[in-house]
């Protein structure tokens, strides 16, 4: 056993000493000229990949010889405009925007679902609530509540309506919605109201204000453009004003279908700046998708409830209105950048750093698969313990005039 640790301490003293008189060492790169075209193929392919990485991706494309600002000050207006017939009645905005003036969200009504005149009093719970239905009184429980019915129960078990089954009785506003309600056409006009979207950014590192709408040299050149411009990505990227229909088309939906169900659409407009230029190219593109859940057809929609009051014979009354519609989510992205020396240095060293891939690579490949006499490793790694008084001659090395010391192995090396 006192062999063992004798053994295993001197092992470890030796250890040590070795891995503490290496640490001192100094390690310099030997350049040694392989004439082998398939790994010369190689290192040269490397070689151009990264080179073409760094230019076309990191500089050309990702700017990364800029300054970047991603989170710019932004602010949002928006305006519905247009009227509508329905029936006998005019409808303008007040009627069908909510709100009329908003500010990154607005909607508009496309289809409604009304019940006129309802009042507080006792009435039939709708019978597909959970435990509505009823034979008895009995059947009944005086003041429960149901979370998915409609009121407070009063114990009595009645007819429900006109009909000859039972269901319990409720206090609620009477008539309940589902026996009441009215389903009225949808808002098909709401093809042709437009939106008016004003957008203003604000990059406080560079100081550039931008907005996306045309300048013009006065208020009332303004007005008359704003009121007859439409968007149009290449005739007319300045125009805020945009067609519902025209959202819908470019989210790749059906306007009919969004009058029965509703929807909601993300307006997303984007601000890429290149800053070297001059602001005025700094332009918004906007695109336009679908927010909601289509899959899930429980949730999926966009539909509110509001209602009207009013004295009825001095009883209060209301009207309950179920507006199905689409509501419009503005979203601002920005992203400026402008040349800065610090950026430019920091890729510019890693892309030099990065060369040295191609190096490590081909050693890699050059040892592993091709050194199979291990000829390459024999002149690859030479050790030096003490610095030789005299030349020592070696018929495949030479010093060149930059005095980097090669090996020539381009003869009688077996592949």
């Amino acid at each position: 056993m006192g062999e063992v640790f004798h053994t295993f301490i001197v092992g470890f003293t030796v250890f040590i000493k070795d891995y503490f008189t290496g640490f001192w060492d100094y390690e310099t790169p030997k350049m040694m000229v392989v004439k082998n075209r398939t790994l010369g193929f190689i290192y040269r392919s490397v070689q151009f990949l990264v080179i073409t990485y760094f230019i076309w991706y990191v500089f050309i494309s990702e700017k990364a010889y800029q300054e970047s600002e991603t989170h710019p000050e932004s602010s949002v207006y928006t305006l519905m405009k247009g009227t509508a017939v329905h029936g006998d009645y005019i409808l303008d905005t007040v009627e069908y925007v909510q709100p009329s003036e908003g500010g990154d969200v607005i909607s508009t009504i496309l289809r409604r679902e009304v019940t006129y005149d309802q009042k507080h009093g006792t009435c039939a719970e709708h019978f597909k609530v959970p435990s509505a239905n009823c034979t008895t009184d009995s059947d009944c429980v005086q003041g429960e509540i149901d979370f998915e019915g409609h009121g407070r129960r009063t114990g009595r078990c009645i007819r429900y309506y006109n009909h000859a089954f039972k269901t319990c009785e409720i206090q609620t506003w009477c008539p309940i919605e589902e026996y009441a309600v009215v389903r009225e056409p949808p808002l098909v006009e709401a093809i042709n109201f437009t939106v008016f979207i004003r957008n203003s950014i604000h990059f406080p590192k560079f100081k550039v204000l931008r907005g996306n709408i045309k300048d013009m040299p006065n208020k009332r050149k303004m007005q008359k453009y704003l009121s007859k411009c439409q968007y149009d990505e290449e005739n007319e990227p300045y125009c805020p004003n945009f067609r519902l229909g025209y959202i819908a088309n470019k989210a790749r939906e059906n306007f009919s279908e969004l009058c029965k169900t509703g929807g909601v659409i993300g307006v997303f407009i984007n601000w890429k700046c290149n800053l070297d230029l001059d602001p005025s190219h700094c332009k918004p593109t906007y695109s336009f998708r679908r927010l909601d859940l289509r899959k899930d057809q429980a949730s999926s929609g966009y539909y509110y409830r509001f209602a009207k009051y009013y004295n009825k014979n001095g009883v209060s009354s209301r009207t309950l209105i179920k507006a199905y519609g689409i509501r419009l989510d503005v979203i601002v992205h920005g992203q400026a950048g402008k040349f800065s020396p610090i950026p430019t240095m920091i890729s510019t060293v890693t892309a030099l750093t990065s060369v040295g891939i191609c190096t490590i690579t081909c050693d890699w490949i050059m040892l592993t698969f091709i050194d199979k006499n291990e000829i390459y490793s024999e002149r690859k790694f030479d050790e030096v313990i003490n610095e030789p008084t005299a030349p020592i001659p070696t018929e495949l090395s030479y010093i060149n005039s930059f005095g980097s010391i090669h090996s020539d192995l381009s003869d009688g090396v077996p592949l």
